[in-house]
């Protein structure tokens, strides 16, 4: 079934059985990597929060949450200027921290965030983002260490991902109907 948002229409990718089932292994592998440790998960916002919300549930160590919110997007498109909205509110000197992204495109937000995060002296920084593109990527990661899918570069909306403010509500991820001229 398509939906309509705005002026564009998509149809269904990802279910949010599919989704969920992904997030518990991640979080198995997240259990398992930091045992004995107590990492901080920063989640990037906007739309990282139903990711993060859900990948929490999931974590059975001792851990810390914050948050940051940074953008690139007008539209359906990255500017590729990043504004930081909301900054870090906590020191991550000597911490173990796992970025939480919803979506990982071209990468210049993540290069923006790591440099910040880095500048802190953190005893490590991981990536976990739900969503990755590699074919619209402009920057090398290593940190870049879970994955919930490899896309192809569609645009997406829902589980916390936007078109122009909404959609983030949907349970779904759905990808732009791309019309045959």
């Amino acid at each position: 079934m398509n939906i309509q948002i705005d002026d564009k229409e998509f149809e269904l990718m990802l279910e949010y059985d599919q989704i969920l089932k992904r997030i518990r292994l991640i979080g198995i592998q997240l259990n398992v990597d930091y045992e004995g440790r107590v990492p901080v998960f920063l989640g990037v916002l906007n739309g990282g929060f139903m990711f993060m919300a859900d990948l929490l549930k999931e974590i059975e160590l001792a851990s810390e949450v914050t948050f940051v919110r940074i953008s690139s997007y007008e539209g359906a498109s990255s500017t590729g200027n990043i504004n930081q909205l909301l900054g870090l509110q906590m020191s991550l000197k000597d911490r173990d921290v796992i970025i939480v992204e919803d979506i990982v495109e071209t990468g210049a937000s993540l290069h923006y965030l790591l440099n910040l995060i880095k500048a802190q002296e953190p005893a490590s920084v991981k990536v976990c983002s739900l969503l990755f593109k590699p074919q619209t990527l402009k920057y090398k990661f290593d940190e870049l260490e879970y994955i919930g899918f490899e896309i192809l570069n569609q645009f997406v909306v829902g589980y916390g991902l936007d078109y122009n403010g909404l959609g983030r509500n949907l349970r779904d991820i759905y990808r732009v109907v791309v019309k045959e001229k």
